[in-house]
Formats: C-alpha cells, sequence, structure tokens
C-alpha cells in the first residue's frame, strides 16, 4: 500500500472479505455477505470477494487482493472485471497477514488489464509504463482440455469457445495440451489437505490447539483443524514432490506462449444456495477452485478477463510460465482489445 499511495494512488476504503482468505464462495458470516457486483441475491466469489464487488460496480477503479488459490481472478470471473496473479514472489508481501507462504501472491482487480498493470507494476517497485498489447498472430496457445473442462456450465464453454475463436482468427495458433497427470500427480499428493490448509493450520496453530474454532467460521475452521493433524511427514512429501512437478510444469509449458481455460466453469449461484445446503456448497467451491489453483499450485502467473456476451459473467483465464508477467500482461491486452472491454 505503501508503494501505490507514493505513486499517487488513494486508498479510501477497505472491503469485505471470507474469513483468513481461506474459502472460494465469498460468504462470511460475522461481517457480511457482499452481493455480486450484476445481482447482489448471487455470491462475488472469494476470497477477495469486495474486492471484485467494488470494481465492478464502480465503487473503486482498482482493488487489491491475495490470491493463494484463485482469490482474486474468481470474484473477477464472478463480477465480470479483471483479475491478475503476478508470479508469487512478484509482489513484497511484507503486512499482509498470511494463509499459505509456498502460495501466496498479492494482485489487482480493476477494469481493464492497463489499470491491473499498472498497479501490479507499482506494487512489484517497477517504473509504470504504457502497456502496449502483443499481436496475437502467431501466438501460440494451449487449451488444457480434460478435466479442467468437465463440468463446465454450457453458457461458460460456449462463451469460451466463442472468445477462442476469435483468438484463432486473428492468427493465434490454438493447440490441445494435456496437463491431467501433472494435476493428478499433485492431487494424489495432497489428498489429506492441500498445501493451503496445511500451511494455513501452522499460522493458525495456536487458537486450533485450543479447539476454540467457535467464533470461526466452520468453513474455515473445520479444513484448518483436518490439516493440523495432518503429520510433518505428508507436508514436506507434498512441498518436495510439487517442487519437481513446478519445474515439469514449466517444461511442459515452453512449447507455448499461454494456457487458455474457464478462469471457472460455472456462474455465480445465489447467496441463500451456498448458506443453506452445504453438500452443494462444498462441491461449487470445489468447481471455483479448480481451475485458478493450478496457476499457483504450479508457480505461475494468470489473469482473468470477462467473457463478452454472457447473461452472468465468468473470465477467460490465461496463465503464463513462472516470471514472464509482463509479456502477460501484454496479450492478455491483445486479447481484451479483441474481444471488448
Amino acid at each position: 500500500m505503501q508503494r501505490l499511495r507514493q505513486a499517487g494512488a488513494v486508498i479510501f476504503g477497505k472491503t469485505n472479505m471470507t474469513e483468513f482468505a481461506f474459502t472460494a464462495i465469498g460468504v462470511n458470516p460475522h461481517y457480511g455477505t457482499p452481493g455480486n457486483a450484476t445481482d447482489t441475491s448471487r455470491i462475488a466469489g472469494g476470497s477477495s470477494s469486495g474486492a471484485g464487488v467494488s470494481v465492478g460496480e464502480g465503487t473503486s477503479e482498482i482493488s487489491i487482493g491475495s490470491d493463494t488459490g484463485g482469490s482474486v481472478r474468481i470474484p473477477a470471473s464472478l463480477n465480470g472485471v479483471v483479475g491478475f496473479k503476478p508470479t508469487a514472489r512478484r509482489v513484497p508481501r511484507d503486512g499482509v497477514f498470511p494463509l499459505s507462504n509456498t502460495l501466496d501472491s498479492i494482485g489487482p482487480l480493476a477494469r481493464t488489464v492497463a489499470e491491473c498493470a499498472a498497479a501490479d507494476a507499482v506494487m512489484a517497485g517497477e517504473e509504470p509504463v504504457a502497456l502496449v498489447p502483443l499481436p496475437l498472430a502467431g501466438l501460440r496457445i494451449g487449451v488444457p482440455r480434460g478435466v479442467l473442462f468437465e463440468e463446465t456450465e454450457e453458457e461458460v464453454a460456449a462463451a469460451f469457445d466463442r472468445c477462442v475463436g476469435k483468438v484463432e482468427l486473428a492468427g493465434a495458433r490454438l493447440a490441445d495440451l494435456s496437463i491431467d497427470d501433472l494435476l493428478a500427480d499433485l492431487r494424489a499428493v495432497t489428498k489429506r489437505a492441500s498445501i493451503a490448509a496445511m500451511e494455513g493450520a501452522e499460522v493458525h496453530a495456536d487458537w486450533l490447539a485450543t479447539g476454540a474454532t467457535t467464533p470461526v467460521d466452520p468453513r474455515v475452521s473445520e479444513p484448518l483443524s483436518r490439516a493440523a493433524a495432518v503429520p510433518a511427514t505428508a507436508y514436506i512429501r507434498a512441498i518436495r514432490r510439487r517442487t519437481a512437478l513446478v519445474a515439469a510444469m514449466d517444461e511442459r509449458l515452453a512449447s507455448i506462449d499461454v494456457l487458455a481455460l474457464p478462469t471457472t466453469p460455472v456462474t455465480a449461484p445465489t447467496i441463500v444456495s451456498m448458506t443453506s445446503d452445504e453438500v452443494l456448497c462444498e462441491r461449487t467451491e470445489g468447481l471455483l477452485l479448480r481451475n485458478t489453483q493450478v496457476a499457483n499450485q504450479f508457480d505461475l502467473c494468470a489473469i482473468s478477463l470477462p467473457m463478452p456476451g454472457m447473461a452472468r459473467p465468468a473470465g477467460l483465464m490465461l496463465v503464463a510460465r513462472n516470471g514472464h508477467d509482463h509479456r502477460l500482461l501484454r496479450i492478455a491486452a491483445g486479447v481484451e482489445a479483441l474481444l471488448g472491454h
């Protein structure tokens, strides 16, 4: 925030969010649940729920969120705005309350890619420069069809196909690129608990040890409590295997410029449905996190752009290799110009 203020940003408020930045739904039983910018009866997505709503409704031009598994890009997708998750350690996390030291990243939500790029540059300690869109002709785009496209709402799938079809007509080269084996490998080693949950359990170990979980949203306290019971050996194995899989994913993506897939396979459900049906809520949270968390798990950078022509918003996600943030933003600006704001 200090860098943003020094650059002239006017910081005028804080937005609500999920407790401890831990769920993708955006429900907060203690301080109120922000309604979606396009329909207040629907969820905003989490964890940076209020940030997505604020930009979506025009209360702010830029909001800042944290992204451990999709917490910037999920609200961006569901509220119809742009959300950028930089490479994890690009933006310093000084002063940020942690969830997962391995996966946390800090990124902006805004109306345009250029605004996200300007905010990101300032937060990363760089001098903002004019964002020059990269020509799409000859761009190599990988589409990871497979598990990341399962259970996708028909409207979301159709919008995605329209978007990548336009990009292909602009001269980009599309190719299927399977990453299902890498996803399955990481899923197997984190079967007992996710890295975010295990590291979050360490952050909150003191109050978890006392059993004083009553004041905390059970959607947060229960998975953290389960993760606290996972032995250290399982965590060490998960981190070691992740390191190898990060390298394998980087090699897999070397043949393309970006991956393209829906940010969220679903549009925003109603708040009532999420608070009255725990089974549905858990299933929906899994779907909301499924695609976005890949960028965190494999140490990549990613951006969500609104897909035009939808009754309810959902995003197109572009994912690039570790450290390719500037190039990703230029590609995203080109795609944004083609699709329209």
